[in-house]
């Protein structure tokens, strides 16, 4: 039967550690067997989980017998033992499968099995992971990676995405489907990471000569604005906005209007009931298509969706 040992570390996430033991411990096959074997073991016989402490019944020894590994997410991302990460190395090499949840993936990248690979985790935690580890893609936008042997995914609700994957591949989607349906999951979630994520606007310097323009950009992003009307406003040319946009933004201002219209887009499908098409010239799309577009390439699903999943949460 496949071994899944879930390796519990101090600090670890209590809903990332119980996420791969409810989903795999009670998958089956067609004929009703356990279609796997799931184990908890850890570094030390005590495990600070913060609200509760866990007691691994297994050492480090199980991940040596696994077929794959899981690493939790981590409240606190610091260096990991010695021991773990040779541990990690050494079943790799023998074959095992490791996959990461959520933060999980700092512990991964600690043992440089992810170097040269493409990679995710949790959206806020993934421009560090980047700075932390820049032989790693970080692709903060998806809810998984798979590269074969080693696989990583987004935070909390993805780890199940990750499961259900993995049970998938393992024993075809009959048995993935009957999985998702214990937990109340769909098999495939439409969109990726970037419809959770909270696109704020770039933090500019206080005091920045941007600082008044960008506020008026805000409030009349609804407008027919041109690079022309934005450079007018902040009393330059246009090549100087440019330039000063690039140097406080990282952006264009452009670009930084379209996002500002996506973010207002946003708020109003959670928040009413106005058509997509209103919606579409209420924040300042000359087109509906070209709303849905936009919409599409910054959120990473469709306005209807991101409404059906979004409408009323916040």
């Amino acid at each position: 039967m496949h071994l899944v040992a879930v390796l519990a570390l101090d600090r670890v996430i209590p809903f990332d550690l119980s996420t791969p033991l409810e989903v795999f411990g009670r998958a089956e096959l067609a004929d009703g067997s356990p279609a796997y074997r799931t184990v908890v073991c850890g570094p030390a016989p005590q495990v600070d989980a913060g609200t509760f402490t866990v007691r691994p019944p297994h050492g480090l020894e199980m991940l040596a017998e696994a077929d794959t590994i899981v690493l939790p997410g981590l409240s606190e991302t610091g260096p990991v033992a010695d021991e773990v990460l040779d541990a990690l190395r050494a079943a790799a090499a023998g074959g095992t499968r490791i996959a990461s949840i959520c933060s999980g993936a700092f512990v991964l990248a600690q043992t440089g099995l992810l170097d040269g690979l493409r990679a995710t985790t949790h959206w806020a935690a993934a421009p560090a992971l980047a700075a932390r580890y820049p032989r790693i893609e970080v692709d903060p936008e998806v809810l998984y990676v798979d590269n074969g042997q080693f696989l990583t995914s987004a935070g909390a609700a993805a780890g199940l995405d990750l499961c259900l994957h993995l049970i998938r591949r393992d024993h075809g989607s009959a048995v993935a489907a009957d999985a998702a349906r214990r937990s109340v999951m769909p098999l495939e979630r439409e969109g990726g990471q970037a419809q959770f994520i909270v696109h704020d606007r770039p933090p500019v310097p206080s005091g920045s000569v941007l600082e008044p323009v960008l506020a008026w950009v805000e409030d009349h992003c609804a407008a027919d604005l041109s690079l022309t009307d934005i450079a007018a406003k902040a009393g330059m040319s246009t090549r100087t906005l440019n330039r000063r946009f690039r140097e406080q933004t990282g952006t264009t201002p452009l670009q930084w209007l379209l996002r500002t219209r996506v973010r207002r887009a946003q708020e109003l499908l959670e928040a009413t009931t106005y058509p997509v098409d209103r919606i579409a010239g209420e924040v300042g799309f000359g087109s509906p298509t070209a709303f849905r577009e936009r919409f599409k390439r910054v959120v990473g699903t469709s306005p209807h969706a991101y409404r059906t999943a979004f409408r009323g949460a916040r």
